[in-house]
């Protein structure tokens, strides 16, 4: 089967250089699948809900686990731009994590099988992804260049074939799909059994529904853009966390420079969440997309914004001039967003004279 070339790869790549993060609710049985693969990592995992219930992590891992109270003392009052009882609490890890790669999974998540039958290291593949270019600036059609036994075809131009640097890599799921409510309730057997073996830069002013379930991402590059929203709890919109971080994030990319990624590695998504709840988490989504879509796709920067907090701090005033009419919860998401880079300049301080490093 073609494929990457991942041999001579050890079973942890750059395991100094990645954090693994994970939101959740309940003990974290299900990594005892992952040891082969996820085991010689750093882990973060963010706690959801009650702060008094024990999450118990299996013996082996080395790991730091925050909850709410610990996300109160160290954020203090801007600890109010993180999400509560919904997943979005993970970015929190992304705010406190130093490492350059980050990874993050979903609790309800397994290790899944190529067509041959082998387990499929995915760190491996983010890594790969990761570390080698992308070309948002002209689209390859035997997709990724980089891969082992393909190339750029005819007719691309060699000016454009040193590519650009990733930023982002955004894997996909087997058997049950990340489906909205109203999908997930006309077809409710319906399961992802195709395993296509492919790898593809989303080209530069295309936007694309980002899944966090099995997500990695440079840090040092769009890390304070990748902010999961104000949702969940207390919010009148919950499971569009990641849509609301990969839409901004992709305007970012586009921006500075940067690259995406989506394709492998597949993981096995194992448990169907309820549409019912679903649909109530969702509803006002579905409508607002229709504007919030149309808003990033329209989003033009100023050359000021180089870094990519600027970029996020000129997202947020937009986001208030432009969907406040569509609700006033977007006037609360849009400071929720200038705090979160208030918090993370807080814990990360920014380099002086830092450079434009895009292409």
């Amino acid at each position: 089967m073609a494929g990457y070339n991942l041999e001579g790869i050890k079973a942890a790549p750059l395991k100094d250089d990645v954090d693994i993060v994970i939101p959740t609710i309940r003990s974290l049985d299900f990594l005892e699948q992952w040891r082969p693969f996820l085991q010689h990592y750093h882990l973060i995992i963010v706690q959801d809900g009650d702060p008094s219930i024990k999450i118990k992590v299996p013996e082996g891992y080395d790991y730091e686990l925050y909850n709410r109270n610990d996300i109160n003392r160290i954020l203090g009052p801007r600890a109010n731009c993180i999400s509560y009882k919904d997943g979005g609490c993970r970015c929190f890890g992304f705010m406190v994590s130093k490492k350059k790669y980050i990874y993050t999974i979903d609790d309800d998540c397994f290790v899944a099988k190529d067509p041959s039958g082998k387990e499929i290291n995915v760190i491996a593949q983010h890594i790969k992804n990761l570390e080698t270019p992308s070309t948002p600036h002209y689209f390859n059609t035997l997709y990724d260049p980089f891969r082992e036994g393909t190339d750029f075809v005819r007719g691309y131009p060699f000016s454009l074939r040193e590519g650009v640097q990733t930023a982002i890599s955004h894997g996909l799921w087997l058997n049950i799909p990340d489906y909205d409510a109203p999908t997930q309730l006309v077809k409710p057997r319906e399961r992802n059994t195709r395993y296509v073996d492919a790898v593809m830069t989303i080209p530069k002013g295309v936007l694309y529904p980002m899944c966090g379930m099995n997500l990695a991402f440079n840090r040092e590059l769009v890390g304070p853009a990748m902010y999961f929203g104000l949702m969940g709890e207390g919010q009148p919109i919950s499971r569009y966390d990641d849509m609301w971080a990969g839409w901004a994030a992709k305007v970012v990319c586009d921006q500075l420079g940067f690259g995406v990624k989506t394709g492998l590695p597949y993981l096995w998504h194992s448990k169907a969440s309820n549409p019912f709840v679903n649909l109530k988490k969702e509803h006002k989504g579905l409508h607002w997309q229709e504007d919030m879509v149309p808003f990033f796709q329209n989003l033009c920067l100023s050359k000021e914004s180089d870094t990519a907090a600027k970029c996020y701090m000129e997202i947020s005033k937009m986001t208030k001039e432009k969907l406040t009419k569509v609700d006033p919860y977007f006037e609360k998401l849009a400071d929720a967003m200038v705090t979160w880079i208030e918090a993370w300049e807080e814990l990360n301080p920014p380099v002086k004279n830092e450079a434009f490093v895009g292409a």
